[in-house]
C-alpha cells in the first residue's frame, strides 16, 4: 500500500464545507429528500431518516452513489464505526499493521512512517464522502489491499460488499462516551464552518436517546454488525473499543489474522506487535504536528479537534444519574437477546 496519492478526494480543500451547501443535488435527490422524516441536524440543518437511520443529506448522497458504482475488490478491508467510537485509532492500527512489511514500525524506520506525516484520515478515505463528491472516486492504490472506511450502517453497504470476499472491521464504543465524544466533537465544527451557537448537552443527549444522530440510532448501527459477525464471522470482526484498551495486543492479533496476515514468531520476538501499538497510541498520535496544528482537507479545521481524550468512562464528567440509567435502560432494552453487552 502507497502513501496517499494527490488524487485522494480526503486532499481537497474544505470537503465537508462544500458538501454541507448541497449545491450538486439533482432535482431526483431533492425529491427524495422532500419525500422523507427529518429533524433538526447536530451540524447540517437537517437530519433525514432514510431505511430506519437518520442522515445528514450530503452524507445520504454519497451512499446512495456507492451503491450504484462501488465495485468491492476480493482484497478490500472496510472499517466501519458509528461516529466517534475510536475510527482514528482504528484507522492507524489497520494501517500500520497491513503495511507492516513496507513501513515497518521498528526503532529504525518510526520516524519515516506515513502515520507521522499523515492524519489517518488521509491514509484511509471514507467511502461515502468520497462518492458524495465524485461518482466514480479513484481507490486504486501501488500495492496491497484497499484500505476504505464507513460510518454506514451495515444495511446500505453497497451490494458489490456482500459479493466479494473483501472483509469488514467493526468497532464499537460505550454509548455514553460516544454521545459525550460526538457532542464535543460537533460543536467545534458547528463553531468552525457554520459560525453556530454550541449545541446544549441535554438537547443532544435527548436527540441521541431519540435515535436521532448522524447514522443513528446507534443501537441498530451497532446490532446490524453485531448479529453479521455472529453469521459470517470470516466476513465480519466485532470489537469493542473498551476490550481493545483493556488488551491492545491481543485484539491486534486477533485483528492481524482476521485478515490473514499474523504475526510471525520472528515478528513477536522483534517487538513488532508493540512497535504498532506505541506508534498508533493515543499519545503518539495526538502529539504528532501533522495531528495538532495541520488543516484537515476533509473538514477544513485542523486535524486537532480529533482528538480529544480517547478515556473510558469520561461520560461522568457529562452524564447526570437520570442520563445514565435512561441510556443504559434504553440499549439493555434493545440488546436484549442479542447477546451483546457493552
Amino acid at each position: 500500500m502507497a502513501a496517499p496519492s494527490e488524487t485522494n478526494v480526503s486532499n481537497s480543500p474544505s470537503l465537508l464545507s462544500q458538501l454541507l451547501q448541497g449545491n450538486s443535488y439533482t432535482e431526483e435527490f431533492k425529491e427524495l429528500l422532500n419525500s422523507l422524516p427529518k429533524e433538526t441536524g447536530w451540524l447540517a440543518p437537517d437530519l433525514y431518516n432514510y431505511k430506519g437511520f437518520w442522515l445528514e443529506p450530503f452524507f445520504l448522497q454519497g451512499a446512495l452513489t456507492s451503491q450504484q458504482h462501488f465495485q468491492a475488490q476480493d482484497s478490500d478491508v472496510i472499517l466501519s464505526t458509528f461516529p466517534k467510537s475510536g475510527t482514528v485509532w482504528l484507522k492507524a492500527l489497520a494501517f500500520a499493521l497491513i503495511t507492516r512489511k513496507q513501513f515497518l514500525a521498528s526503532q529504525e524506520s518510526e520516524k519515516s512512517h506515513p502515520l507521522h506525516t499523515n492524519n489517518p484520515h488521509e491514509l484511509i478515505p471514507y467511502l461515502e464522502f468520497s462518492y458524495a463528491v465524485k461518482e466514480r472516486p479513484d481507490f486504486a492504490l501501488a500495492k496491497g489491499s484497499r484500505l476504505l472506511a464507513t460510518h454506514l450502517p451495515l444495511s446500505l453497504f453497497p451490494k458489490s460488499v456482500w459479493e466479494s470476499k473483501c472483509k469488514v472491521i467493526y468497532l464499537c464504543r460505550n454509548p455514553k462516551d460516544t454521545v459525550v465524544s460526538f457532542w464535543h466533537f460537533m460543536n467545534k465544527l458547528r463553531r468552525e464552518l457554520r459560525g453556530l451557537e454550541a449545541l446544549p448537552f441535554p438537547e443532544a443527549f435527548d436527540s441521541y436517546c431519540r435515535g436521532v444522530s448522524n447514522t443513528g440510532p446507534f443501537w441498530d448501527h451497532v446490532l446490524e454488525h453485531w448479529k453479521e459477525s455472529l453469521e459470517n464471522p470470516r466476513k465480519v470482526l466485532f470489537f469493542k473499543y473498551e476490550e481493545m484498551k483493556k488488551e491492545p495486543e491481543d485484539h491486534l492479533r486477533r485483528m492481524a489474522a482476521f485478515l490473514g496476515c499474523p504475526f510471525s514468531q520472528e515478528e513477536e520476538e522483534s517487538g513488532v506487535v508493540s512497535g504498532i501499538l506505541k506508534l498508533c497510541s493515543f499519545e503518539s498520535l495526538s502529539n504528532l504536528e501533522v495531528n495538532k496544528n495541520a488543516i484537515n482537507g476533509g473538514l477544513g479545521v485542523e486535524n486537532g479537534v480529533l482528538f480529544r481524550k480517547g478515556k473510558v468512562g469520561d461520560w461522568r464528567n457529562y452524564l447526570t444519574d437520570k442520563m445514565a440509567k435512561t441510556l443504559d435502560q434504553i440499549v439493555q432494552e434493545k440488546f436484549t437477546g442479542t447477546g451483546l453487552m457493552l
